[in-house]
């Protein structure tokens, strides 16, 4: 008998930039429910979502008052996790959203730049066991001053490895719009080549260097847990 798998599904903003992609998007985690398997979806923000709030606060103020910019940049991956719930729900899948501070994801007080320090699991948990799937906006915790914090740009890659550590999965897919590991971007580099196999120490300097596939506070994060 085929053993289920729990497994964490991160899907970033690209992948989920038109309602067209979140359903595609909703339906690859059909096909690992179908399988049996239990599925934790975490997204970012829809496309260009976080570059826009940043521009509307930089028209207002530029005296960096880091919890309220927390607070406003959050709000896109509040947006997606509630489409995404509603896009596998139309597809019979029993979902629902999670925000950072409903589970709740612990960080210090480094606003914009947190620290993930715990996770409260037995939420999830109970949660799965009911045979939902949970839909948690990445990139967002919650300090002890009980302020919403976000963890740095490609946070929701962090979010992800987190919560697999966190819960023992099986395994962390990162999807996004490349196939891969490429030698250089794909999308301005025509001879560019896949990367089959990465060590995490391989991945991570390339990730530290500028590769944009994965963050690298994720892969390190990653390689401290075996994910």
């Amino acid at each position: 008998m085929r053993k289920k798998l729990l497994i964490v599904k991160k899907f970033g903003g690209t992948s989920l930039a038109s309602i067209d992609k979140i359903k595609k998007a909703a339906n690859i985690v059909k096909k690992e429910v179908s399988l049996g398997n239990k599925v934790i979806v975490i997204v970012s923000a829809i496309g260009k979502t976080t570059d826009k709030l940043q521009s509307l606060i930089n028209k207002i103020s530029l005296n960096n008052d880091e919890k309220e910019i927390d607070s406003i940049l959050s709000s896109g991956e509040q947006a997606s996790s509630g489409l995404m719930a509603l896009a596998l729900k139309n597809i019979k899948i029993n979902a629902r959203s999670f925000l950072g501070w409903q589970i709740p994801i612990f960080t210090n007080t480094s606003y914009g730049k947190a620290k993930i320090l715990d996770i409260n699991s037995e939420v999830l948990k109970k949660e799965i066991k009911k045979g939902i799937t949970p839909v948690i906006a990445g990139f967002q915790g919650i300090s002890n001053e009980f302020r919403i914090s976000t963890i740095g740009r490609g946070g929701s890659d962090t979010t992800a490895v987190a919560i697999a550590s966190k819960l023992s999965a099986d395994r962390c897919d990162i999807h996004t719009d490349v196939d891969g590991v490429f030698t250089a971007d794909p999308r301005w580099v025509k001879k560019a080549k896949k990367i089959d196999q990465l060590t995490y120490d391989e991945m991570l300097e390339m990730a530290s260097v500028g590769a944009q596939v994965l963050e690298p506070r994720s892969v390190s994060l990653a390689k401290n847990n075996n994910v």
